[in-house]
């Protein structure tokens, strides 16, 4: 009997098991984390305290990351994931369908688009909190500003990229430099969030943007 062509055969049931049960661990560290990070801030959340909370130890740790700030790195990149997933589905239910049709929208419509867009965006304010600690550690921080300026513009381009596609099924651009008007408003929605956070506004994220975030995307394009 070939025993090697046994074990190879085994290894191969095997992989996508661990790989299911390592993909696992690594999102209850990451869920773990950010309930950790917006409880207690970035710079004071310890590896045992985010382990802990998981349910993990700190083997299981730094066997998925190196530390704690990768792992941060990994939590922007799930968001950031899932706010571009948002952004596509909006794009694709109110704006993909408008593409090609000869007639120019009226400022109006395009309110009530960027609204219904708007209204499928995640929530969740503390996302906006422990963003805004990460950005001070980087900010204080030259190896951890440099990562977080490289994901930073990524972001942004692949947000300036559906933004202006966007536009164009809208029959609109922007009259400045595409990414400068992306970062614009994503600085709106930013201060928005931190003035909701400050002020105990409870109102949604939709409700509070409805009015200035179309007039500034009014306000930064035009009709093609």
């Amino acid at each position: 009997m070939d025993t090697s062509a046994l074990s190879t055969a085994a290894l191969g049931e095997d992989a996508p098991t661990e790989s299911a049960r390592r993909q696992k661990t690594r999102t209850r560290l990451l869920d773990a984390a950010f309930e950790i990070f917006a409880e207690h801030g970035v710079h004071a959340a310890s590896v045992e305290m985010i382990t802990e909370a998981a349910g993990f130890t700190r083997g299981a740790f730094y066997s998925n990351f190196s530390t704690k700030e990768e792992l941060f790195f990994a939590l922007m990149e799930r968001e950031k994931t899932l706010r571009i997933e948002q952004l596509n589905a909006g794009v694709a239910q109110f704006l993909t369908p408008l593409a090609g049709q000869s007639a120019e929208l009226g400022d109006g419509e395009v309110v009530e688009i960027i609204t219904k867009v708007l209204e499928l965006q995640s929530d969740d304010r503390r996302w906006w909190l422990v963003q805004s600690e990460f950005l001070l550690l980087a900010l204080r921080d030259p190896a951890i500003a440099n990562a977080f300026l490289e994901y930073q513009d990524g972001f942004f381009r692949d947000l300036t990229e559906i933004v202006v596609d966007a536009l164009r099924s809208a029959s609109r651009r922007f009259t400045i430099d595409p990414e400068e008007g992306v970062r614009v408003i994503a600085e709106l929605c930013a201060n928005g969030e931190a003035r909701a956070l400050l002020a105990g506004d409870e109102r949604k994220f939709s409700e509070r943007l409805s009015a200035s975030l179309p007039a500034v995307v009014l306000a930064l394009t035009e009709p093609l």
